[in-house]
């Protein structure tokens, strides 16, 4: 069936998408709009901020998402009111910052995987313009230019409260990304709180997004009368920029980067969006950017040739400086006093900004001498039945010292491994991809990983020392016969699915296909019975069509046992996932669970999950795929709340005095 071309971004939130279709009955269309050949000559082939459309697509498809005039009706008093302030307010704040360099699999310094002093770059070239600092490209010496007093600084806490230089790098195992996908995929899987951190992203985009130099998302309102508020859109929000524009030539002249966006304008143009800025000519002929001291334009304007005379008045020229322009960036310079305090109002009232104010990740926490963090990376392509894919794994510096050896212990199924003895030369917050050795005929299953020294000594810091997760370089034991599940989302056209035996034959597959669903309803869930033959290895895929996976949208995928016990789950990935299943005799706590201390259920689940046979005084943990933990805390009336997860596959770890036990399930 040939793909629609409705994105799947329409329905970012299954619980909003109630209202999407309203009068009209039928799926409005999602894809981003390409800037005419016209215009991308004037920006050098480069589409050169696609804000614009991203927040008509935002305001189309969530109807509860402030239109521009209700949104500038509501900022307005604001605005005033924190120019009234503005002799009363002297203080600076300092926003962190956590970017994520996206790539697939490349080695630092080859694109798209930017090397650190190139992302650093970034943050000095946005504090120089925001700050509008003497002696650098930010200052100007215009009467209306304005030191906006926001600076930014990269992350030095993470979100489990270790050490971090607030640089994500995330392998997707895939090097460019539509639009879409990065709305889709991308994001949910790396994001971190946006109450605590502006997130950017370091991407490559894929056609037709291929020549976009970024885009933001504008700020949340609030609760304006007779509107529900909108913070669904939590998991999307920050900034992205093609790694291409991402950092100033003024501080490497190695950098990845295109001329003439080589400068850092384009993340100081796009946080302004981020931040609550409009285009200067108002995204129409003369239209209203709502400050008073930006000469009314007639449209955008291109390179740095001398301006037009502004709509407003002829005498005044159009300024072409401002970072809220498309100029080129040599050009840009200019914040006036009217943008900054539109900025001040959205950081004292927009709900997600305002958090940013009274966030600390910025501040360091105490380092230690010798501190080693271990991180799980993906696995990006699978094993065989006879031979099972070592575990990649990052081992990062922490420490003051220079990291020159470490010991790593891992267990899988239970079963110890050789320790792994890691020499070399790591300096402060640098890190090292290391490919841990499994045993032949190793299944899938639990694995813990462990850093039991650090430079030959004790590690000073054990709450980044382990990961627990599950290893995916194998097979996974199965019994003979298994239940499949497969809930659709809103697309289900686009999904196809086999599993095919040792011999290559297809003993089972979605057959001719599946229908979309029309929402907010999502399609019923599919249930079938596998029989499968001893001994045999058998390869599960599934496909998407378009390239972003379906587990975000309320779609997933799970292989469990008669008696419900998950073994196999998925649903988060791009275009296709794979994984091997091999039939073997399991023990009882595979199977049946007839010894479990615990239990938990519904699974998958979508708010609370259910533990049983459990004390008051039970302890939680949740742990993500890639072994990080999300929430902990008290089991609260034998349930444990996880609404707040994002949608994918976790473990909970239920510790009552000596006993602990883990579970697997899935959050619709």
């Amino acid at each position: 069936m040939q793909k629609s071309t409705t994105s799947k971004s329409l329905f970012l939130l299954p619980l909003l998408c109630a209202g999407l279709l309203g009068a009209q009955g039928v799926r409005q269309k999602g894809m981003f709009q390409k800037k005419s050949p016209q215009e991308l000559a004037l920006s050098h082939g480069f589409d050169r901020c696609g804000t614009t459309d991203y927040e008509e697509f935002l305001r189309r498809n969530f109807p509860g998402r402030m239109t521009k005039d209700q949104f500038e009706a509501w900022l307005k008093p604001l605005v005033e009111k924190a120019k009234n302030e503005r002799s009363q307010n002297g203080g600076i704040i300092t926003i962190p910052v956590v970017v994520h360099v996206i790539h697939g699999g490349q080695p630092v310094g080859s694109a798209p995987n930017i090397v650190d002093a190139q992302v650093e770059s970034q943050i000095t070239v946005m504090n120089e313009d925001y700050r509008r600092m003497t002696g650098t490209p930010g200052f100007n010496n215009n009467p209306v230019g304005a030191d906006v007093q926001i600076q930014f600084a990269l992350a030095k806490v993470d979100p489990n409260g270790n050490p971090t230089n607030g640089i994500d790098r995330v392998n997707l195992c895939q090097s460019v990304f539509k639009r879409d996908v990065i709305e889709a995929f991308v994001k949910p899987e790396t994001i971190w709180d946006p109450n605590q951190y502006m997130n950017m992203w370091s991407v490559a985009f894929d056609s037709p997004d291929d020549d976009l130099l970024g885009y933001a998302q504008f700020p949340d309102g609030s609760t304006l009368p007779g509107l529900d508020p909108i913070n669904g859109d939590a998991i999307t929000d920050g900034v992205v920029a093609g790694f291409y524009t991402f950092g100033s030539i003024n501080y490497g002249s190695d950098f990845m980067l295109a001329d003439p966006y080589n400068k850092g304008r384009t993340m100081t143009h796009e946080v302004g969006h981020f931040l609550g800025l409009r285009h200067i000519w108002g995204d129409s002929q003369c239209g209203d950017d709502f400050c008073a001291d930006t000469p009314v334009a007639h449209h955008s304007n291109f390179g740095c040739s001398p301006a037009l005379q502004s709509c407003a008045d002829p005498s005044v020229m159009e300024m072409v400086q401002n970072y809220m322009d498309y100029s080129d960036d040599a050009c840009m310079n200019i914040f006036t006093v009217n943008q900054k305090d539109r900025i001040a109002a959205v950081m004292n009232n927009s709900p997600r900004r305002s958090s940013l104010k009274n966030s600390v990740k910025d501040v360091a926490i105490p380092l230690f001498a010798n501190d080693a963090e271990v991180k799980l990376e993906r696995t990006c392509t699978t094993g065989t039945c006879a031979v099972s894919q070592n575990v990649p794994v990052s081992l990062f510096n922490r420490g003051t010292s220079v990291l020159t050896s470490a010991k790593i212990n891992y267990t899988i199924n239970g079963v110890a491994q050789a320790p792994y003895n890691w020499t070399g030369n790591l300096s402060q917050d640098k890190s090292q991809l290391l490919s841990l050795p499994v045993a032949s005929g190793t299944m899938a299953g639990p694995m813990t990983i462990n850093i039991e020294t650090a430079n030959g000594g004790a590690d000073q810091r054990a709450s980044n020392n382990t990961v627990t997760s599950t290893y995916v370089g194998a097979p996974m034991a199965v019994p003979s016969k298994v239940v499949f599940k497969l809930q659709l989302d809103y697309y289900g056209s686009e999904i196809t699915w086999n599993l095919k035996n040792s011999a290559g034959v297809v003993v089972y597959s979605s057959g001719a296909g599946y229908d979309d669903s029309v929402p907010p309803a999502l399609p019923g869930l599919i249930t079938q019975n596998w029989e499968l033959a001893p001994d045999d290895c058998y390869t599960f895929t599934i496909e998407d069509e378009y390239g972003d996976g379906f587990a975000f949208y309320g779609g997933y995928y799970s292989i469990e046992t008669t008696s419900g016990t998950p073994l196999i789950s998925g649903g988060s990935f791009t275009t296709s996932q794979k994984k091997l299943l091999k039939v073997q005799t399991l023990g009882t706590n595979e199977v049946t669970k007839k010894n479990n201390n615990f239990g938990i259920y519904p699974n998958p689940v979508n708010d609370i999950l259910n533990i049983t046979k459990v004390s008051s005084k039970a302890m939680f943990e949740i742990h993500d795929v890639v072994g990080q933990i999300v929430k902990k805390g008290t089991v609260d009336n034998n349930k444990v709340y996880v609404g707040e997860l994002l949608k994918g596959n976790y473990i909970i770890t239920i510790k009552y005095g000596s006993i602990s036990e883990s579970f697997k399930f899935i959050k619709k």
